[in-house]
């Protein structure tokens, strides 16, 4: 019922707020025996961590994680993983001024009216500071994909309407923005400082690529593994919108253009993006995440307060200018949770 919650077989949940003692999740599900240490995980924090980019919050979490069960002799048990990400640079004074104006953009409004309560030190769960706990769930996951030879990653697409046109992987681990085209990567930089001078903010693409996922996993009818992996990325707060293979463009497609020949050559078209009938294909699988521009702006804005008198808010403090970079290592999580469940519920299903 409360929706902290993902997965079947490989269930995570997360906890904690923003502006409280720490965030956390528990892995349920994980497969004993697999070797797990607090590095493998502190690896995958290290990459969402601001600092990487020009548009980053100035907030200096070390985000260094504590593994407090389901681990003995460096690997898993099959128990519960508790893994806790304390919160040390947290200042919930900035947001005293937030505490009766509801931020344009932000889930102030709607978690009061759904809670009739709402933690306003920066969002509390609908910070995106809950997403440390996503991350370091995503590479217990991992863990468990590498040893099915599955691989994700992720890069920028796009970033305040700066395309990359080119795609090199190795590109996008150096550059800080997670761009795979070097070309792009100052136009962006540019784009990231114009908005940092204008008090706003910017919104991106983020493209997923899934290579070695074997054919045969996904549900047929509920639990489709497009339906999760779009639903796991639509969870996160800035998305809002997800397509995979040709997405919105096969809506413009004939049958003839939009199907996808069946074996013969692998560099035949993949509009299908590695998913047919809900179940993986066995090719590369293809996803786009569009994240819309951060909330918290400097430029003044019509809002509401608690009373329903109308105000006008500005938003200061220790905020990014877009979700990208950060956002990339939260969506490569999102995905390796969504594909190791489907991973254990496949090997369930034919016993092996």
């Amino acid at each position: 019922m409360s929706g902290n919650s993902i997965g079947v077989l490989f269930k995570v949940t997360t906890w904690g707020e923003s502006h409280g003692p720490a965030v956390g999740a528990v892995v349920d599900g994980c497969p004993s025996l697999i070797p797990l240490g607090e590095e493998d995980i502190q690896r995958e924090l290290d990459r969402r961590k601001p600092g990487k980019g020009p548009g980053e919050t100035s907030r200096a979490e070390p985000d260094r994680v504590r593994i407090l069960s389901g681990i003995f002799e460096g690997r898993t048990t099959g128990t519960p993983i508790c893994l806790l990400i304390a919160n040390t640079d947290a200042r919930p004074g900035d947001y005293e001024t937030l505490r009766d104006l509801y931020r344009p953009g932000h889930g102030d409004r709607t978690y009061e009216q759904k809670y009739g309560i709402r933690d306003h030190r920066g969002g509390g769960r609908a910070s995106g500071r809950e997403t440390a706990a996503r991350v370091a769930a995503g590479a217990v996951a991992r863990k468990v994909l590498d040893g099915a030879g599955i691989f994700v990653s992720a890069c920028t697409r796009e970033l305040g309407g700066i395309a990359a046109e080119g795609y090199d992987p190795a590109e996008a681990e150096r550059n800080g923005l997670f761009c795979p085209d070097p070309a792009a990567v100052p136009k962006m930089r540019e784009r990231l400082e114009e908005a940092r001078r204008l008090e706003d903010s910017v919104g991106g693409i983020v493209e997923i690529r899934v290579l070695g996922c074997p054919p045969g996993l996904g549900e047929p009818v509920f639990g489709k593994m497009d339906a999760d992996l779009a639903g796991a990325l639509m969870g996160i707060g800035t998305v809002k919108g997800v397509e995979i293979g040709a997405g919105f463009e096969a809506a413009r497609m004939t049958g003839s253009r939009c199907n996808d020949p069946v074996g013969g050559d692998e560099s035949a078209s993949n509009n299908a993006g590695g998913i047919l009938a809900g179940i993986t294909t066995g090719r590369e699988i293809l996803i786009r995440a569009a994240c819309k521009p951060i909330p918290s702006i400097g430029i003044p804005q019509e809002t509401l307060d608690r009373r329903g008198t109308r105000a006008v808010i500005s938003i200061r403090g220790r905020h990014d200018v877009c979700v990208i970079p950060r956002i990339v290592p939260v969506c490569e999580a999102m995905v390796r949770i969504v594909l190791a469940d489907h991973y254990l519920r496949q090997k369930a299903v034919r016993g092996a």
